[in-house]
């Protein structure tokens, strides 16, 4: 849980006389040390930058910047099986009644036109932790407490932590690729994008991990952004990890919903596909399974637009998808490109997934076809 000074105060949970480095809602002006356990300032009139040190009672200090902060002190260590100790970060919006100078969050996704973000960190060796830039929303208009939804993007791994839940496939998303994860960790849902590598700098715009997720089902259009934020949660070690810079706007137009009706795609004669697809199952518990298809053009033609058919097993239901639209009726599913995969150039793959309900045991489908051909199982 990632709490604020100012909500523990609220809640009666500081004792009194605390002594904070910073007082809460301070601006720094030039270089400022925080090791209060939630202490925060905020800088360039816009952004919060907080120690945010929730999941140790060691000390954690923060050198707080003009543009950013580092680590400075870094005492707390925690199993790698589970939670960090903390999060220092900067952000915009609101979190646990601490809200940016000026914000316009919480706002409706659907009145989001674009949400440009830029991000610079300073990386160490020798100790565990992951970067990462935090997504909040919510179906009300929540500026305290914790929201349902987190949105993960997992700009740097280091040591053997993973994110909440369990991997659901690949995605492509704002220019990059990231292996999804998806989750719970009992208070809120968690979807985490993770970089294959470090990535030390990256501008993007936040709406197409948005998009993305609502695209999944676990969010709708009517959710509310309530903050965006980045930085660190460190297991063991830290000092030295920085974010130079934090750049992120939040503006507010149209951001239309899905069409109901999938992209109408004109499939090729049946003989000039050819194509190979591998299906697995990448969780399976007592009434449901996560499934993960690759698509790969095994041709000499480059493939405009995809749809592939096929029957699930007799109790088995899709509920929600990604990467792709996906419908069922009765037991026959069809999958549709979406606008960023629909083109498949020869040797060239992509992938979907989705959750779906279990009644009985788990098989997989016996066969495929792309655009009417059948496709050979990987």
């Amino acid at each position: 849980m990632k709490r604020s000074l100012r909500a523990l105060a609220a809640a009666g949970l500081l004792a009194a006389g605390s002594i904070v480095a910073v007082a809460l809602g301070g601006t720094a002006s030039a270089d400022t040390q925080i090791c209060e356990q939630y202490g925060s300032t905020t800088i360039g009139g816009k952004y919060v930058v907080q120690n945010n040190r929730w999941g140790t009672s060691a000390q954690q200090c923060i050198n707080v910047t003009s543009t950013g902060f580092s680590i400075t002190r870094a005492d707390g260590s925690a199993p790698t099986n589970g939670a960090p100790v903390s999060y220092p970060s900067i952000f915009v919006g609101c979190h646990y009644t601490n809200c940016s100078p000026g914000t316009n969050l919480p706002v409706q996704v659907k009145n989001i036109s674009s949400a440009p973000a830029s991000i610079s960190y300073n990386y160490v060796g020798g100790a565990i932790y992951d970067a990462a830039y935090d997504i909040w929303l919510d179906p009300s208009p929540k500026r305290d407490g914790v929201n349902q939804m987190e949105i993960m993007i997992w700009l740097n791994r280091q040591g053997s932590i993973q994110p909440i839940g369990s991997p659901v496939g690949n995605a492509s998303v704002a220019g990059r690729t990231w292996e999804v994860w998806r989750g719970s960790n009992g208070s809120n849902n968690v979807i985490s994008y993770v970089a294959p590598s470090a990535v030390p700098s990256f501008s993007f715009d936040a709406m197409a991990f948005i998009n993305d997720t609502r695209n999944r089902g676990a969010i709708t259009n009517d959710w509310y952004l309530t903050s965006i934020q980045a930085g660190f949660e460190p297991w063991q070690g830290g000092v030295g990890l920085a974010v130079n810079s934090f750049s992120q706007s939040v503006n507010t137009g149209s951001n239309p919903p899905p069409t109901s009706t999938p992209p109408t795609t004109t499939p090729p004669p049946s003989g000039n596909t050819a194509c190979t697809v591998t299906y697995r199952s990448t969780n399976v518990w007592n009434n449901g399974f996560t499934a993960e298809v690759t698509i790969k053009n095994t041709g000499a033609s480059t493939i405009n637009g995809w749809t592939l058919t096929y029957n699930l097993p007799s109790g088995q239901n899709v509920t929600s998808a990604w990467n792709a639209t996906v419908t069922q009726s009765g037991s026959a599913v069809t999958a549709r490109n979406v606008a960023y995969n629909g083109t498949l150039s020869p040797g060239a793959s992509t992938n979907f997934g989705y959750q779906a309900t279990l009644n009985g045991s788990f098989s997989a489908p016996s066969s495929f076809a792309l655009n009417g051909a059948t496709c050979a199982r990987g």
